[in-house]
């Protein structure tokens, strides 16, 4: 592989001494994906440049997925504290201390970042320059005094939280996922606009943690799951006293000092919502301001650059992966996924491409809400006629004694049993999609998720259960009843 030709400067030199550096791989973003191409590249002996304008690890690690989860286990304790009386245990109403709440989150980042941190790459081999990144061609990228040229680039500057352009929400405080992980006093009553995955997470967290919540979606909340499986999670937080407010579009937002009032429209006319604290949790926008992708041939818009199946964008030298992608799916492990496309494409010339039904997700409510490939309605409009096998979690054993069986897991196939999508909600949904995860990537049909043994007493077994509803489908068919009486008249 050869590298481009210097114009000046040593490929070693020393940070914010300036020049130039000639690279292999050039990588605009130090989040999870970012990191992960880094990782993989120089392990190979390729000369590595990783540009990070602000925080090693990105949003997951310090704004998003790290604190948000560890907010979240924090808050799983006091609810159980609250309900263990039906353990035999005298239940108690937590103590809530919200500076300590918060040091447990920084702990936990901390702990992590050491894998993420500059001296851990530096040390892998890595040339890491901390500073914004912008094109100058489309062979050039600059970092503060230093001009980096590579043979190949790769854009992972992930996202942003988007706010709504709500009339007078820039009059008043509010947060979003890179500020609420700063708090360290309590929340009185916390008002969250959007019902989406994220909005869901913190709203029910929150509420566990002793505020008072009330959620504001437009439309259905937690909709771009399957309904079925979404409407147990909201049946569920309504059940511990969160207000979720569906089709409430919000019209104005006003307050003062503790105080946030929101104005929202709904079929019956305008109200008022009043509450102590305002998360906007709205969707995110793609990082793709200051990086003057124009001067790099390459295309954009407001979802994001245009990449092809490969993650190629228009400038065939360049991928972007992750967040930054035009019609992305918002996941750490997406950019991770990404990042191994190409890993294969730009070293080993694979004709690596994205496989998005194989993507899964997960909401880390309580019940957890998982999904994997085609829901039920996505997989009538594609094949027309389908079958639709489902367990609940009530039947399993291990449901039963950790008192959580709210749930099911509803596995959709075709006509020929070949599995099209799984959905999950419950206990440890997210653990339990990734065998269906599995089963979708290897194109399984639905009997071979009858074939392995699962360790009793475990919650894996509602997945076999459902499967094995392809054999209650087939005993009811009049040519198979005719063969089995066959076989015993046969002795």
């Amino acid at each position: 592989m050869q590298r481009p030709n210097a114009e000046a400067g040593d490929s070693a030199r020393a940070l914010g001494q300036g020049g130039t550096i000639n690279a292999d791989i050039c990588i605009i973003g130090a989040g999870s994906g970012g990191l992960s191409v880094a990782a993989s590249t120089v392990l190979l002996g390729m000369k590595v440049v990783l540009i990070e304008k602000h925080l090693m690890g990105g949003d997951c690690l310090n704004t998003g997925c790290v604190p948000s989860k560890s907010l979240i286990a924090a808050a799983r304790r006091a609810h159980e504290m609250r309900t263990a009386g039906k353990f035999g245990i005298r239940a108690v109403e937590p103590e809530v201390d919200a500076a300590a709440l918060n040091d447990h989150i920084k702990s936990v980042i901390a702990g992590i970042a050491r894998n993420d941190s500059i001296e851990r790459f530096t040390g892998m081999g890595v040339e890491v320059i901390q500073a914004p990144a912008r094109f100058r061609d489309k062979h050039t990228v600059e970092a503060g005094d230093t001009l980096i040229k590579a043979w190949r680039f790769v854009i992972a500057t992930g996202s942003s939280p988007a706010v709504p352009p709500i009339p007078g929400l820039d009059k008043v405080p509010y947060l979003t996922n890179e500020t609420l992980f700063d708090l360290r006093e309590p929340i009185g009553h916390l008002v969250v606009v959007g019902g989406g995955a994220v909005g869901m997470e913190m709203a029910q967290a929150y509420l566990r943690l002793g505020a008072k919540v009330t959620v504001l979606e437009g439309l259905k909340a937690l909709g771009r799951d399957d309904p079925e499986l979404s409407d147990v999670v909201l049946k569920y937080a309504r059940a511990e006293g969160m207000v979720i407010r569906e089709g409430a579009r919000v019209e104005r937002v006003s307050g003062w000092p503790g105080v946030v009032q929101v104005t929202i429209a709904t079929s019956e006319g305008s109200e008022v919502v009043e509450g102590t604290h305002l998360l906007v949790a709205a969707g995110r926008k793609p990082n793709v301001h200051g990086l003057n992708l124009e001067a790099a041939g390459i295309k954009y818009d407001n979802r994001g650059i245009m990449v092809s199946d490969g993650l190629i964008t228009s400038n065939r030298r360049i991928f972007a992966i992750g967040d930054v992608i035009a019609g992305g799916q918002a996941f750490t492990h997406v950019a991770n996924y990404h990042a191994g496309i190409v890993f294969r494409r730009a070293l080993f010339r694979l004709p690596a491409k994205v496989q998005r039904e194989l993507i899964p997700w997960v909401t880390f409510t309580d019940p957890e809400l998982a999904q994997v490939g085609l829901t039920e309605d996505q997989a009538r409009q594609k094949h027309g006629a389908i079958q639709v096998f489902r367990w609940p979690y009530h039947e399993n054993d291990r449901a039963q004694a950790e008192r959580a069986t709210e749930g099911f897991v509803k596995v959709v196939t075709d006509r020929k049993g070949r599995i099209l999508g799984a959905g999950i909600v419950g206990r440890e949904a997210g653990e339990l999609i990734q065998i269906w995860s599995l089963a979708i990537s290897q194109g399984l049909k639905i009997t071979a998720m009858t074939r392995w043994i699962a360790p009793y007493p475990t919650l894996g077994e509602i997945s076999k259960r459902a499967a094995m509803g392809t054999y209650a489908l087939s005993a009811g068919k009049p040519l198979v009843r005719k063969a089995v009486g066959l076989l015993r008249k046969l002795g």
